[in-house]
């Protein structure tokens, strides 16, 4: 049985098979965008691997045959003396699972590699950074530890082109490397494909951790279906001054509305935007900074958006100034922005009327009056950040995920953490709304808050969260753990106490939507939105 596929323009197998991430890279290639070259090895190996419980027979060879094929297309060698190639090596199942499973960074910057990338670029912080980045996303995944607590330096991270801040970057290396051989036994292997080999083993095994079991349970997805892995050549985001990665939308998914909206981080990877540790900026600043990088990014976003005739969604690093697509799928959005989506697409004549309604549920119209907190002037406002997720939320507040499971059996609680991570799932899934310290509108908790429709606030600078006294600090005002506080997810304010709430009325898309559903019906009289939609949709359905 062949395990791997190349990912490619003419691959043929369908999302059970590659994955939804392999293939929207196979859509890139369609479109004619840059993608960096890459094989996926099939959710069928992951199912294997599950019931072996090692990977299954042939593919260790197959694995070794497809480098061997990257190396070919970029001139490069894995692992090698010269020109070494470094891959990225993440999960990608049917179904999205947003910080789920595990992601390797950089694979095949061994010892030798790391100099011989000194070599090539002349500078040596990239390649020690490089490395670390490696080694950090290699020990995240194959001992579930927390990394950021094992590369922090005292006072603070010191600037990586100081002689100073070179040596914390080797330090930290040799902490991780000293770490894993003390968690698994066994080095972290200094031989580029046997790195790999370790790399696929520890994403199939985090199909089965409690935070991905937990996702899927909350999401209705299938316990069995298992994960591909995708294996793609390196863009470096955080190589010099003309570098970055972030995420963007072609619509607004909070609003719906027709702009480009989503986060970048300058002279960073991709994990920096999604993990939340680090403040990411706006995209709209990648148009000053690299506009050549925005403008074909917007033809991006706009070849996708006509391909799927819907909002879409895309990941991207640039590289010097070259821009490299990693990740693309539809938008899904919910509530009212993908009423407001559906609506404007119609009128765009991207899509029929007809089809605007059958995209839009009754589910949806659940969370199309947004509430928000009725007035700043009367609320006790703690502080204010990034609203990631409309809706309100009231609760007891948590600064552990542990702490929201045992209080949310009790009480509502909005979970206040400086950043998720997917450890934390079960308190997310437990919490009323999320806060975080850092991170923006594509980090993890944001990711997951729109996937479980619970309003979040991210990114409230100044918030400082105590989570062995269980209290969080904003400037001079504290509060303890279960103290009542209310999130806007829309305005992204915390306020302390319930303080008076009010509903957004319906918008004129809504109402829109409703007049082209009493069209389909013939029934103008009928008062309830939800019916009206849904006999609307059941008699399109019977045509």
């Amino acid at each position: 049985m062949r395990w791997i596929r190349t990912i490619s323009a003419g691959t043929q197998e369908g999302a059970e098979e590659l994955g939804g991430k392999a293939r929207g890279l196979v859509l890139l290639h369609r479109l004619g965008l840059r993608v960096p070259a890459a094989f996926v090895v099939t959710t069928g190996a992951c199912r294997a691997f599950r019931q072996e419980r090692h990977l299954p027979a042939g593919l260790a060879a197959e694995l070794a045959t497809a480098i061997t094929s990257l190396e070919r297309s970029t001139g490069r060698t894995f692992g090698g003396s010269r020109k070494p190639l470094a891959v990225s090596v993440r999960s990608g199942a049917r179904a999205s699972m947003p910080g789920m499973m595990n992601t390797i960074l950089n694979l095949g910057l061994t010892t030798g590699a790391t100099t011989a990338l000194t070599a090539e670029t002349g500078d040596r912080p990239f390649a020690l950074d490089s490395r670390l980045r490696f080694l950090s996303s290699f020990a995240a995944a194959v001992t579930d530890a927390d990394m950021n607590a094992v590369k922090a330096a005292p006072g603070g991270d010191p600037p990586p082109g100081t002689e100073r801040g070179q040596a914390h970057l080797t330090d930290a290396a040799r902490a991780i490397e000293a770490l894993v051989r003390e968690r698994c036994g066994r080095p972290v292997p200094d031989d580029a494909n046997r790195q790999l080999e370790w790399a696929v083993e520890a994403v199939f095994s985090s199909w089965d951790t409690p935070r991905a079991r937990t996702y899927r349970t909350l999401n209705d997805i299938p316990h069995d279906l298992g994960t591909a892995v995708i294996v793609q050549t390196m863009a470096f985001g955080n190589r010099d001054g003309h570098s970055g990665t972030g995420v963007a939308f072609s619509r607004d998914p909070n609003t719906g509305e027709n702009v480009p909206y989503g986060d970048v981080l300058f002279g960073h990877q991709g994990e920096d935007v999604v993990g939340g540790r680090t403040t990411t900026r706006p995209l709209r600043e990648l148009a000053e900074r690299e506009p050549a990088v925005w403008r074909e990014l917007l033809d991006a976003l706009g070849r996708i958006e006509r391909h799927h005739r819907d909002a879409c969604y895309v990941e991207f690093t640039y590289q010097s100034g070259e821009l490299w697509f990693l990740q693309t799928r539809p938008g899904r959005f919910t509530g009212g922005a993908a009423v407001r989506a559906a609506t404007e697409l119609a009128d765009e004549h991207v899509i029929s009327r007809q089809e605007a309604l059958l995209r839009i549920s009754p589910q949806h119209l659940q969370h199309v009056r947004t509430p928000r907190i009725a007035s700043s002037g009367e609320a006790d406002i703690l502080a204010r950040g990034i609203g990631a997720c409309p809706g309100v939320a009231a609760g007891a507040v948590a600064t552990t995920a542990d702490q929201a499971v045992r209080m949310a059996r009790d009480t509502p609680v909005i979970l206040v953490r400086p950043e998720t991570s997917p450890g934390d799932m079960h308190g997310l899934a437990a919490a009323a709304g999320i806060v975080t310290a850092r991170g923006g509108p594509a980090s993890h908790a944001a990711v997951v808050a729109r996937a479980l429709s619970k309003p979040a606030v991210v990114g409230l600078t100044g918030l400082t969260v105590d989570t062995h006294g269980g209290s969080i600090t904003v400037g001079s005002r504290s509060a303890g753990a279960g103290t009542l506080v209310t999130i806007d997810g829309t305005s992204g304010e915390v306020a302390l106490g319930t303080p008076r709430v009010v509903t957004d009325a319906a918008d004129h898309h809504l109402h829109r939507l409703l007049g082209w559903a009493d069209d389909i019906t013939g029934d103008h009289g009928e008062r309830d939105e939800s019916r009206r939609l849904e006999a609307a949709r059941a008699a399109l359905r019977r045509r």
